[in-house]
């Protein structure tokens, strides 16, 4: 039964440049320009008026954009919880210039040993994110660490969570690594490891979207029956200002926005692909996170029961529910 038709997250690409060249990520491989903040004036109106409620500052690295301060001011003084993931290697230098913009800021992490995690992040920013956690804690910002997991870091959960999170009274994000085109990501997570990390799940100050977990048990999304609502859930803007569908991941499809993205994604062209998400063969097998955490967020399965208790805590702990109350409604 779906709850909401409204879409609920706008993945918002500033730049596919990046100052990383992650082992598990294609995205820094591909030429790019920055988005304009006259455009994202006009596509935060318009995306206001679909009900989107949270804007996601991606990338590439974010940081790298020289307005990315001024947009995430505009949105969140629109009413959008604004969230941006970064590296560090930036954030120290613009912290002040961010400071109270961002209602989820993530710092990436993968590892507690400095060369492990500089290693898979192709540069060296271990110890821009140890600063990064200093700066934002003495401006009174609550960041959150964001650990990609695979196969060979597992191990290394225990000790970010003892040595880093709870010193530093931080969340812990578990986001474990999906496959994507043609992105190595090593050996998948056996049934044991995932049931390892659905316990992690339940500690304090840890979130992990235990539907991510029931969604890799069941062999992803199936093709015949999607769980997947990428692009009635999402809108994708790309750096060329272009709507991208069905996600960005296997996106086959781009429009360009012109001023008019509320037109454009309400058009019939737009609705006919909304209607083949989940269901294109490149889906068959998808555990891709950042849109599967919003398809389950619509549509009440057993993947809307599994993340629902993990969605509340991580909310409650954020305190993003306060945001979202005065201006939203889960059903529509």
């Amino acid at each position: 039964m779906r709850i909401r038709s409204k879409p609920v997250l706008c993945n918002y690409y500033v730049t596919y440049r990046c100052n990383a060249k992650c082992s598990f990520c294609d995205i820094w491989e591909r030429p790019s320009p920055y988005i304009t903040l006259e455009d994202v004036a006009q596509n935060l109106r318009d995306l206001k008026r679909l009900g989107v409620e949270v804007i996601d500052f991606t990338g590439g690295e974010p940081l790298l954009h020289r307005q990315i301060d001024q947009m995430l001011g505009m949105a969140h003084e629109m009413g959008f919880i604004t969230t941006l993931t970064t590296n560090g290697m930036l954030y120290p230098k613009l912290a002040e210039r961010l400071q109270g913009k961002i209602d989820m800021l993530h710092f990436s992490l993968d590892s507690a040993d400095k060369q492990e995690h500089d290693t898979g992040r192709g540069v060296a920013c271990y110890d821009f994110v140890m600063e990064s956690i200093e700066v934002a804690r003495r401006l009174g910002e609550r960041p959150d660490i964001l650990f990609t997991v695979f196969r060979h870091n597992l191990h290394q959960l225990e000790e970010v969570y003892q040595k880093i999170i709870l010193p530093n009274k931080l969340v812990l994000i578990i986001n474990p690594a999906f496959e994507y085109n043609e992105v190595a990501t090593g050996e998948q997570l056996t049934e044991q490891e995932l049931r390892y990390l659905s316990d992690f799940g339940k500690r304090r100050q840890v979130y992990l979207n235990e539907g991510f977990v029931q969604l890799r048990l069941d062999g992803g999304n199936k093709v015949e029956k999607p769980v997947c609502k990428a692009a009635s859930t999402t809108l994708v803007i790309s750096p060329e200002n272009e709507l991208v569908l069905p996600c960005y991941h296997l996106g086959s499809k781009s429009y360009p926005i012109r001023g008019n993205l509320y037109e454009l994604y309400r058009s019939q062209e737009v609705e006919e692909l909304k209607r083949q998400e989940g269901r294109l063969p490149a889906c068959e097998g998808c555990t891709i996170n950042c849109y599967m955490q919003p398809s389950f967020a619509v549509e009440v399965n057993k993947y809307f029961w599994k993340a629902l208790p993990s969605t509340i805590k991580y909310n409650y702990l954020k305190g993003t529910w306060k945001r979202l109350l005065p201006n939203s409604s889960l059903i529509n």
